[in-house]
């Protein structure tokens, strides 16, 4: 069982970063194209948001604050999240 640090090693190294590399990518998109039409300042507000909460869980993890039984919930739903994205048959 996944247990807080692996959840911490987790959004550390793979969660945070993908999610910083989505927001850089479409922040050139919007800058290519000079103007952002309305689905990608959404995209890109979610994103920033999803980042905010990522770092904000970091940040609760560092300070012992989640409890061994949620983080290894959130590591399931995390690690299930990130392999639909690589394998979108298995949807």
């Amino acid at each position: 069982m996944a247990g807080c640090e692996d959840l911490k090693e987790l959004l550390e190294v793979e969660v945070i970063p993908d999610v910083e590399e989505m927001i850089d990518e479409l922040f050139e998109v919007v800058a290519d194209a000079k103007v952002a039409d309305e689905a990608s300042k959404t995209e890109y507000a979610e994103l920033q948001e999803l980042r905010a909460s990522f770092l904000e869980l970091l940040s609760d993890l560092e300070d012992g604050e989640v409890s061994e039984e949620e983080c290894a919930q959130i590591y399931k739903e995390l690690v299930e999240m990130i392999e639909s994205e690589e394998d979108p048959e298995s949807v």
